[in-house]
């Protein structure tokens, strides 16, 4: 079959598709044919070999954390999937795995895949496996988003981003959505009630907010500021200067900067697709590319500037 793997640290360049033999699925485990991935950004510093510390530097590596697709087997006492039911779900990220999401046929646990969102194409589902994960977590778990809450979403236009728009909005937040001013009407079309130019809006000249939710993970004390008395900040960008600032904001209390990972089970999937059921969380895909080309589909995803996913099929 055919997979991608990463066969060396850097660019999208040291992505190859390569011949590999298909797996079967053991105790727990379930086999799934693959119809597509999507571009996150695990899987960009995995590539990168910012994430070596959990990967290793043995390679070949695998790539793709989430896919949707259908189970074409099942291992010895799975009760919970069947041979041809549709499912999304994503690969275990802080394990190293030769073959991942982006291939023909994956094995996972059981319980990292749930049934696909009736309604929606593999492409579309593939493109809020992570993101819609991710937003919920955010949004419900990490700052626990109150209905009438002034809520600011920072890289709004990301395919997490607009994830976090839509389901905000559902949530009864008032959204600003801080992003390039050209992608207003899209942003305004998924809940956002203002879009701010991020190259043009200081954060001292916004707010103030009763929750910030921050993809991008620069200047985050500059955006706590803008925190009401008692308002939440949580974020998912994870860089040197990132982690540091979460740990000094440990003194304010509630107004601290919080961090999480996304790491699904069925129980998160459930959620996410019973939200896709009533709108609350929408697909947005920028791009679809081939498996062959993968690689463009990587460029895509740190050129930026684009709203939504870049979807990858099989």
């Amino acid at each position: 079959m055919k997979a991608v793997q990463i066969t060396g640290f850097g660019a999208p360049d040291v992505l190859r598709v390569t011949d590999v033999d298909r797996p079967a699925p053991g105790v727990g485990e379930v086999l799934v044919a693959v119809e597509a991935t999507s571009v996150n950004g695990h899987d960009a510093l995995l590539r990168s070999g910012a994430m070596k510390i959990v990967s290793g530097s043995r390679f070949p590596i695998g790539t793709g954390l989430d896919f949707a697709g259908v189970v074409t087997a099942v291992g010895p006492d799975v009760r919970t999937r069947t041979v041809g039911e549709r499912v999304w779900g994503t690969v275990h990220p802080r394990a190293k795995h030769a073959v991942a999401g982006a291939a023909e046929f994956v094995v996972v646990a059981a319980d990292r895949v749930g049934p696909m969102p009736e309604g929606l194409t593999s492409v579309e589902a593939a493109s809020l496996v992570v993101a819609g994960a991710t937003a919920l977590i955010a949004l419900r778990d990490s700052v626990k988003l109150a209905q009438g809450e002034r809520v600011l979403i920072r890289g709004a236009a990301g395919g997490v981003g607009t994830a976090l728009v839509s389901l905000a909005h559902a949530l009864g937040g008032h959204v600003t959505a801080l992003a390039r001013s050209r992608h207003a009407d899209v942003l305004g079309g998924l809940g956002a009630e203002d879009v701010l130019d991020y190259g043009t809006t200081a954060p001292d000249r916004i707010g103030p907010f009763d929750v910030v939710v921050d993809t991008v993970g620069t200047d985050l004390n500059a955006y706590r500021r803008r925190l009401t008395r008692g308002g939440r900040m949580t974020t998912i960008g994870l860089s040197g200067p990132a982690i540091a600032a979460i740990a000094a904001s440990t003194v304010h209390g509630s107004r601290r900067i919080r961090a999480f990972s996304a790491n699904p089970d069925t129980v998160l999937l459930n959620d996410v697709a019973d939200l896709v059921a009533t709108g609350a969380l929408r697909p947005v895909v920028n791009g679809v590319f081939p498996l062959a080309d993968i690689a463009s589909a990587h460029r895509a995803f740190e050129r930026g500037g684009v709203v939504g996913k870049q979807v990858v099929t099989v």
